[in-house]
């Protein structure tokens, strides 16, 4: 997912020539930078994790569309409709994109699964398709550039014996896509969400995703200490985001990073500002690699030389935070309590109320996106179900912040799993600004 910190990132390379490894390997515009002359002894000595990881099976994938058709069934949707994002590759390890036009996976409730694609591409979608869950089952159907896509799912459903009913289509779906096909199903068919079943499923991490998150989370942590021992001062954000790269080239997976540093950490996604390390100011580092699809998401802040003592306040304030998050996260726990948790200790010692310094909530869900359901704050607007609880087998990020404008700002985040009888960090959270890795 392009995250607003990549936003940021991007524009930041208007000014400092940054380029996010995400937009660099879709060909888009310059390649990330490259490090000048050797490795610095500690990304030299980085080894690749990549023989870890453990690809997903058919049989994992199928496993979930049979879930997600137990969760249709319970919300009396006969079919849902996936476009985009990250959903059709959880589902069938397929990516679907064709800007404008209409591209979709639908996963009917009791029916095999079909592909709406345009007639011209419908040599690529059985390449996409090839080897995949759906290779055997899924149909494909296509359609002209002068005929209507919509028409073709709901003539396609009507084929299948759903003559009408309820279609989900994902949050995810173009408004202009989820209309068309409200218009082409007339009376007979209801548009409704999809997301009581996508989330329903891709909320509750199994086994086999917990260890890619858990493995993602290390290869971060590795990539970090291993950048943290190659700074000095004098160096931009161009210069750290070559070690990033040439580390995460090392560990053996796509990775990032975004750096901010002095009174641009106080904004918690950073600033297009062009920065350079000096000794004694504040660094935050953020963001993490990706396992199988699955993303950490990890935030360390740390200075290089002797912190100010409010920044050790500050810091050990945080610290706090983060550990009543955890304290608090267990099953059955209202979401919005771990928020709750962490922002009472920030409040008690004076950088309250509310949002005034912790400008964020304490946590959002983890997975095939970095920022997906459910979240962790009051009043959640963004995620699903509508009163979120916490169960066995979410992962969050916990990173409370303080953020003091003008000044600087600290984060400390790692990702939270919630257990069966409680919850752990995937990684060791930061001891102190100084030794951030211990």
């Amino acid at each position: 997912m392009f995250s607003r910190r990549h936003f940021v990132a991007v524009l930041s390379g208007a000014t400092a020539g940054l380029m996010p490894l995400a937009r660099a390997q879709k060909g888009r515009g310059a390649p990330a930078p490259a490090l000048d002359g050797p490795l610095p002894p500690a990304i030299a000595a980085l080894e690749s994790m990549a023989i870890l990881a453990r690809p997903f099976t058919n049989v994992e994938r199928e496993a979930r569309i049979e879930k997600a058709r137990r969760l249709m069934s319970a919300e009396k949707i006969d079919a849902i409709v996936l476009t985009g994002g990250a959903s059709p590759e959880y589902f069938a390890n397929v990516q679907l994109g064709g800007g404008e036009r209409f591209w979709a996976l639908v996963i009917p409730a009791r029916s095999n699964p079909f592909l709406a694609v345009p007639a011209f591409e419908e040599d690529r979608a059985r390449e996409i398709v090839a080897g995949t869950a759906i290779e055997k089952e899924a149909s494909i159907r296509t359609w002209q550039e002068d005929e209507s896509p919509y028409e073709l799912v709901i003539g396609t459903l009507k084929d299948r014996g759903i003559t009408s009913g309820r279609i989900g289509v994902e949050e995810t779906v173009k408004f202009v896509f989820a209309d068309g096909i409200a218009h082409a199903g007339g009376a007979s068919f209801q548009v409704v969400s999809a997301t009581p079943v996508t989330a329903g499923c891709r909320m509750i991490k199994d086994a086999h995703e917990i260890e890619c998150i858990r493995l993602a989370c290390q290869t971060t942590i590795r990539v970090y200490e291993a950048v943290y021992k190659s700074l000095a001062e004098g160096m931009t954000q161009r210069d750290v985001s070559a070690l990033i790269q040439a580390a995460y080239a090392r560990a053996g997976f796509p990775g990032e990073a975004s750096l901010n540093i002095g009174e641009y950490t106080a904004s918690p996604h950073g600033s297009r500002t062009l920065q350079t390390i000096r000794e004694g100011t504040i660094l935050m580092l953020d963001d993490g690699c990706r396992v199988e699809g699955y993303t950490s998401d990890i935030t360390r802040t740390f200075v290089l030389g002797k912190p100010a003592d409010k920044m050790i306040r500050v810091f050990e304030i945080v610290k706090r935070a983060q550990k009543a998050a955890l304290d608090a996260a267990r099953p059955g726990v209202a979401n919005e309590a771990v928020d709750a948790a962490a922002r009472k200790v920030i409040a008690d010692a004076g950088y309250g109320p509310g949002f005034r310094y912790f400008t964020h909530r304490v946590g959002h869900g983890l997975g095939l996106e970095m920022h997906e359901w459910p979240y962790l704050v009051k009043n959640d607007m963004f995620g699903w179900p509508p009163h979120p609880t916490l169960q066995a087998g979410m992962i969050f990020s916990d990173e409370p912040g303080i953020y003091i404008k003008g000044e600087f700002g600290v984060r400390l985040e790692d990702d939270l799993h919630v257990t069966e009888d409680g919850a752990e960090l995937l990684t060791t959270p930061s001891p102190s600004l100084e030794h951030p890795f211990g």
